[in-house]
């Protein structure tokens, strides 16, 4: 008797690892940039890094900007489940959850999504599995000035996030709290022997700066981001970045 009850739960916690290393196994193949381009000339691209997204439509043509949504996401099943902390075309999902159908296709390196006004078509993997020492999704944690560290609190509501695949990156600055959207950029990056270049290819706040390159410095230390060099504007910058649990 009791070796029978012994091989039935062994039988279960077998099954409950198995369906347990399935889902991680399938949220693996999914990290990273999917890109899809609409016959309109709109371009989407999602990136799922760690336990967050992002998805933003942006113009193909001159990368002007359209609107971009993000927060969390999960693989549950043959679904794709999103947990808004920011969205541009109706703050009010903010905190809401949607679940989209989710077709994988690993050998063609292809994703479709299915529901509700989501669009069809083939989104194809940018990434092709590269990885950088800046994968993950960070939010600032501090700022030099005048020669000091200032640090910022990461469990505020106001929060700034950069989201990074091994190719793609965006920044967003956003309220969880208010719903409030303050501006987004992204495009592609590299980062590679201590320097991290951005190409920007959308960016809410000035059309005109999309085709510029931005080069700065970085480490990683102690698990933070180092991020420093000049703005935009010429003037000397320091930041931190913590990544994100």
């Amino acid at each position: 008797m009791f070796s029978r009850v012994f091989a039935s739960a062994s039988f279960l916690l077998i099954a409950i690892f198995s369906i347990s290393s399935s889902l991680v196994q399938a949220q693996a193949q999914l990290q990273g940039a999917w890109k899809l381009t609409t016959p309109e000339g709109s371009s989407h691209l999602l990136i799922l890094s760690g336990d967050y997204f992002s998805w933003t439509e942006y113009a193909a043509k001159d990368g002007a900007f359209i609107s971009t949504q993000g927060g969390k996401w999960a693989k549950t099943g043959k679904n794709l489940t999103l947990t808004y902390e920011f969205h541009t075309a109706d703050k009010e999902k903010v905190g809401t959850s949607k679940s989209l159908k989710l077709v994988h296709v690993p050998k063609k390196q292809i994703i479709k999504l299915k529901g509700k006004g989501v669009l069809k078509g083939n989104w194809t993997d940018v990434d092709q599995g590269k990885t950088t020492p800046l994968t993950g999704a960070w939010l600032i944690s501090g700022r030099k000035r005048n020669g000091e560290i200032g640090k910022i609190n990461t469990n505020r509501p106001r929060k700034t996030m950069k989201i990074l695949s091994g190719t793609q990156f965006q920044w967003i600055a956003y309220n969880t709290e208010t719903k409030e959207f303050f501006g987004t950029g992204g495009g592609a990056y590299t980062a590679d022997g201590g320097k991290y270049v951005e190409n920007i290819g959308f960016f809410s706040r000035d059309n005109s700066r999309v085709g510029a390159s931005l080069s700065f410095d970085f480490a990683v230390e102690e698990g933070d981001w180092i991020h420093s060099g000049k703005s935009s504007k010429g003037a000397p910058l320091y930041e931190i970045w913590s990544k994100r649990k």
